[in-house]
């Protein structure tokens, strides 16, 4: 999942001196106790880099959006090594002060989080720790440190194809479920047009294997060829809905029940293009099937770009502020505070074109829309690998100007 989340540039790591100070750091960022929420509102936690990425005021957000919870990454192994808990691979959860003090926030504004472990690259506890006891181990450092009524299983790459981390980190969620009552569990993994790929239907035949069985098993459709926008991701989704009920031996309504939607808000890593509309049409989807989880990657990007495009930080695509968190607020059943529609103009920010990126080897027909070099295109007819602003020897595209 590339998707920006390692590319985090400022990460704010606490530094603690001497053993003192270490203690009196461990102790203040437990301070803050949980009660939990319904899983109604674990179900629906967007994620959130609290580190990095120019993290946004988590109560600011939930004070705009009515949102209650929200999914902090990531956890990972050391950079350096070891089967201890750190945020990002940089800093232990032993010493942390940073997340911990903006926990303690979200839960004194009445909410609360879970913690989402694992992510696209890094190097993960299921790799490191060597046994399904020692994963399990350290992951309920993280639980016990910070009073955890919800984690997520987020398992990609470089993980994803090695069966014996796979083996780690389910068999180390079972035992966090049994070790610690009612806590809610999500597993995260790539999305296909099929549902998920190979790896993803392994991934499930393990879990059965072990009697494994999470609060819900949930897709990212996305940075795979989902230029349909919401339109794709439902078929995805329902694609994955086979693959629970034959893999896992569950029938409909219990597969759509443990089925979940992990969305990419705005503008994809591919260049997909993923809009509040398109949020809406998966929404109608998750709430009219039932599905058991519904959440995105990330708040740090819900907002309309301004002086940047960088993905990370921005969405990309026209919008208010905090749009597609009010999406997950609705999905847990709270009424969002009303905003005003988002501003129109009559060309959007450098490079925040919505239409689909025009790909080499696609076929297009006559009223086809794309973007290229941040401008707008529309096929005359159909055309293969004429690239938007050549000459050629057609003129297939029509310049609809800058987007």
């Amino acid at each position: 999942m590339q998707r920006s989340r390692l590319a985090a540039t400022f990460v704010a790591a606490a530094t603690v001196a001497g053993a003192a100070a270490l203690v009196a750091a461990t102790a203040h960022a437990q301070t803050g106790t949980s009660t939990g929420l319904d899983n109604n509102w674990y179900a629906s936690a967007p994620y959130l880099m609290p580190q990095s990425n120019n993290p946004p005021d988590p109560v600011t957000v939930m004070n705009a959006t009515g949102q209650k919870a929200f999914q902090l990454a990531f956890i990972l192994a050391p950079k350096g090594g070891g089967c201890s808990p750190t945020w990002d691979g940089n800093s232990p959860v032993s010493s942390d002060t940073t997340v911990g003090d903006a926990i303690n926030r979200i839960r004194g504004n009445g909410g609360d989080v879970s913690v989402s472990v694992g992510g696209y690259g890094g190097t993960k506890l299921g790799q490191t720790c060597g046994t399904v006891d020692a994963t399990a181990a350290a992951y309920q450092q993280v639980v016990t440190k910070y009073n955890l009524k919800a984690l997520d299983f987020d398992l990609e790459e470089p993980e994803y194809e090695d069966t014996a981390a796979i083996a780690n980190e389910l068999g180390a969620a079972k035992k966090l479920q049994a070790d610690n009552p009612g806590l809610f569990v999500s597993v995260t993994m790539p999305g296909t047009a099929a549902g998920t790929g190979w790896f993803g239907t392994q991934l499930l035949d393990q879990a059965k294997s072990i009697g494994f069985s999470p609060n819900n098993f949930s897709i990212m459709p996305f940075d795979g060829g989902f230029t349909g926008g919401g339109a794709s991701q439902v078929s995805a989704l329902e694609a994955f809905h086979g693959l629970l009920q034959s893999h896992l031996g569950w029938d409909s309504a219990t597969a759509y029940a443990h089925e979940g939607f992990s969305g990419m808000n705005g503008k994809s890593d591919s260049s997909e293009y993923f809009n509040v509309s398109d949020f809406q049409t998966v929404y109608d989807y998750a709430t009219s099937h039932h599905l058991g989880r519904f959440t995105f990657w990330a708040v740090n990007r819900d907002r309309q770009c301004t002086t940047t495009t960088d993905n990370s930080v921005c969405s990309n695509v026209q919008q208010n502020d905090w749009d597609f968190t009010k999406f997950t607020t609705r999905f847990a059943g709270a009424t969002p505070p009303q905003t005003n529609p988002p501003t129109s103009s009559t060309s959007n920010p450098p490079g925040a074109c919505t239409a689909p990126e025009w790909q080499k080897t696609q076929v297009y027909t006559g009223g086809a829309v794309v973007s290229h070099n941040s401008h707008k295109w529309t096929a005359k007819w159909w055309t293969q690998g004429e690239e938007p602003g050549t000459t050629g020897q057609w003129g297939v595209w029509t310049d609809n100007g800058a987007c």
